[in-house]
C-alpha cells in the first residue's frame, strides 16, 4: 500500500523488451537507498513494481503484459520522468489517501489553465470509472494522491498547488498527456459490499438493506440505472 505522497523522482534509463513483457531500469539518486530491499514495492508513476535488482542508485523491475496493456508504461521512453513513492510502512505518516498502486485505467489531461499561482487541470477518465470519481473525493493520477474539485460525468477537474507542480511530474503535463488513474479503493469495496446479493438465507432484511443501499448509490453518481 501507498499513501499517493510523492517522495521524489526517477528517471527511465533502460526498457527492454522479454518474451513479450519488460524490464525497465529507473535511475533514482533521492532515495533512500539504505531503505531499499531486493523484493521492495515501489510505485512508479503509480503503478507497483517490485525491486528485482538494484545497480548504483536505481532499481530494475519487471513489468508483465497485463500491467502494460491497463497503463501508460506502454508510451515510456528513455529519459522520461516518473513519480515515486516507497511502500506504506506501519510508521508512516498517511498524508494522501489509501493507494494500492494497481492501476484501475488510463486518463487524459484536457486542458490546462492558471488559477492564480495554482494550474487548474481538466481529465478525462474511461467511462467505466466515471462512477468512482466523487466531488471532493480522492483519486491518484500518476501516483499523486489528489481532491477531485468538480465532476461533469467521466471528465473531472483538479486544482494544483505550486508545490505539486513542482515535486511531480504534473508540471510537466500538456493537453493530451496520458495519465494513469487509480480511484479511491473504499469506493470499490464499498460499491462491492452494497450491491452484493444478498447470502442465500438471509432473510428479507438483508435484501431490503441490499435494495435501498443501490438506490443510495444510484442517487450519488455511483450506479447507473
Amino acid at each position: 500500500m501507498f499513501t499517493g505522497i510523492i517522495k521524489s523522482m526517477g528517471t527511465v534509463t533502460a526498457l527492454e523488451e522479454r518474451s513479450g513483457d519488460l524490464r525497465i531500469t529507473i535511475s533514482a539518486p533521492d532515495l533512500p537507498w539504505e531503505e531499499v530491499e531486493l523484493g521492495d514495492s515501489i510505485a512508479t508513476n503509480g503503478v507497483c513494481l517490485t525491486v528485482v535488482a538494484m545497480p548504483s542508485g536505481a532499481y530494475v523491475a519487471d513489468v508483465s503484459v497485463e500491467t502494460i496493456n491497463l497503463t501508460t508504461v506502454s508510451q515510456w521512453r528513455l529519459n522520461d520522468r516518473v513519480n515515486l513513492e516507497m511502500a506504506l510502512t506501519p510508521q508512516s505518516r498517511l498524508g494522501g489517501h489509501l493507494v494500492s498502486g494497481h492501476v484501475d485505467g488510463v486518463g487524459e489531461v484536457l486542458s490546462r489553465q492558471a488559477d492564480a499561482r495554482s494550474e487548474r487541470f481538466r481529465l478525462s477518465a474511461p467511462q467505466s470509472l466515471a462512477r468512482y470519481i466523487a466531488h471532493k473525493g480522492s483519486i491518484t493520477v500518476d501516483g499523486t494522491s489528489l481532491t477531485v474539485n468538480a465532476v461533469d460525468g467521466n471528465e473531472f477537474e483538479l486544482n494544483i498547488v505550486p508545490h505539486t507542480l513542482s515535486e511531480t511530474i504534473m508540471g510537466g503535463y500538456t493537453k493530451g498527456s496520458q495519465v494513469n488513474l487509480e480511484v479511491d479503493v473504499i469506493a470499490r469495496y464499498l460499491e462491492r459490499l452494497l450491491t452484493v446479493p444478498a447470502a442465500e438465507g438471509s432473510g428479507a432484511i438483508n435484501a431490503d438493506v441490499n435494495s435501498e443501499s443501490e438506490s443510495f448509490l444510484a442517487e450519488h453518481g455511483y450506479l447507473k440505472r
